[in-house]
């Protein structure tokens, strides 16, 4: 049996519905954002995204919404027992007479939202062995690097800086995104792409210069680290100073604590390289003079073993001369050859000069053009000559000309060009065309013309 309301009832006293919805009200005007602090339970995350949850302390709990539109904006994944900061407004479920807490926002209590988020996803990529030491690439031999960062930032200037003063001959492709913001996520990612499918470069460095948590956040984003991960480049990671480190920095091949060690790490120091140079070079003549030395002393022991016929030693003393003599002719002659060889490679470069190019294609246009004008000119006076001959002939067939050598032609009064004595009556009007002008004529009579009988055999 339903209960029913009476038809008419005391203007002060509420229904149910009507006190839920008046309590909802105060609640919200009065709570319409507040902060709260407590321990998550009964955490609920059903399939539309939304969650519910019980916040408590020691001595009290209220029931707790997050709807999707808030929960998917989260920087890391709350569970049951967390200590967390809700910031909503107080409400009312009128259906059942709930009170209960909307939230907005939610962050870890003491500890910031980032560096929980941080951790849970350093720690879920690591289980999938995305930072495992064994599948990092050792650095090659880099003629030519790629640089993904902001053109106009304060990194990329010192990157360049660094490799003009160690290595200037190193090339260097930069493909520009932003490092900053919500939309530097996808666009770094992109240009990792890119640079991956151009397989210009030899390395990617991927950074930008230092700032704060919240500024470095786009190299924590996980598709950030899955594309460093899957380029089939090499990647160092360059993000922020030292004390910095990123998800970007365990995902890479190699970890720089700044853009500047970078690059450094990427180009050799060509002073280091000179002295290198200048180090083997001493050395070799220091080898050459060792083994010059040790050949006079064995040259001394065996003068000294041979007590005997003095021309042999004198025969190997003028052979050592002679040798000594060849080796300095030799010397000076590919030095000479050298200096040829440097001398033709001038002169081929002076020989495919563009200016040397540009003036003998200069020349060969001036030619073409006077071929052209000369061409157009006798073309123009054989169609001239064409279309006299073609007027003269077409004057020829005239029908004016003809008139002019004394022939007519006789028409009807309606235009009609007479052909025979048929074609007119007696009184037609007939109009006779001549070279000269026009007569007309009246048919006074008209008869056949009479064939000439040929003469009849006898």
């Amino acid at each position: 049996m339903s209960f029913q309301e009476p038809q008419t009832r005391d203007p002060g006293v509420f229904t149910v519905s009507q006190l839920n919805q008046r309590a909802r009200q105060l609640l919200e005007i009065s709570f319409s954002s507040v902060r709260v602090e407590g321990e998550i339970s009964n955490l609920a995350r059903p399939s539309s995204g939304h969650w519910y949850f019980t916040l408590k302390d020691s001595g009290a709990q209220i029931r707790c919404a997050m709807f999707r539109s808030r929960t998917s904006q989260l920087k890391f994944l709350p569970k049951e027992g967390d200590q967390v900061e809700l910031r909503g407004n107080v409400s009312l479920y009128e259906n059942r007479g709930d009170y209960q807490l909307i939230v907005d926002s939610m962050k870890p209590a003491g500890e910031g939202a980032l560096l929980l988020a941080f951790q849970q996803l350093k720690n879920r990529l690591a289980a999938e062995g995305l930072f495992d030491p064994a599948r990092k690439r050792p650095l090659p031999v880099i003629k030519r690097i790629g640089l993904v960062t902001s053109p106009t930032g304060a990194a990329v200037h010192d990157m360049l800086t660094v490799l003009k003063r160690r290595w200037p001959s190193m090339e260097v492709d930069i493909y520009p995104t932003p490092v900053q913001g919500r939309e530097a996520t996808q666009q770094i990612v992109d240009a990792i792409g890119r640079a991956n499918r151009d397989q210009r470069v030899d390395a990617i460095i991927v950074g930008r210069g230092g700032g704060s948590l919240e500024d470095l956040w786009c190299f924590n984003e996980e598709i950030v680290a899955r594309a460093i991960a899957a380029s089939q480049l090499p990647v160092i990671s360059a993000v922020g100073h030292e004390v910095d480190i990123t998800i970007a920095d365990f995902a890479a091949d190699v970890r720089a604590p700044t853009p500047s060690a970078a690059a450094e790490l990427v180009s050799p120091d060509q002073q280091d390289v000179m002295q290198r140079l200048q180090q083997l070079q001493r050395r070799l003549a220091q080898g050459m003079r060792q083994h010059l030395q040790q050949q006079q002393q064995r040259i001394l022991r065996l003068q000294q073993r041979v007590r005997g016929p003095q021309h042999l030693l004198r025969n190997q003393a003028q052979r050592i001369d002679q040798l000594e003599a060849r080796l300095q002719r030799a010397m000076r002659q590919q030095l000479r050859d050298q200096q040829q060889r440097l001398g033709r490679l001038q002169q081929a470069l002076n020989h495919q000069h563009p200016q040397r190019n540009l003036t003998e294609y200069q020349q060969r246009l001036q030619r073409l053009w006077l071929q052209l004008q000369r061409r157009m000119q006798t073309h123009l006076q054989q169609q001239g000559q064409r279309l006299q001959s073609q007027a003269k002939l077409l004057s020829s067939l005239s029908p004016l000309e003809v008139l002019g050598r004394g022939y007519s032609i006789t028409q009807r009064a309606d235009g009609q060009v007479i052909e025979k004595h048929t074609d007119v009556k007696i009184d037609d009007i007939m109009h006779t065309r001549l070279g000269s002008g026009w007569i007309e004529s009246q048919v006074l009579s008209r008869r056949k013309t009479l064939k000439k009988s040929s003469p009849t055999k006898k």
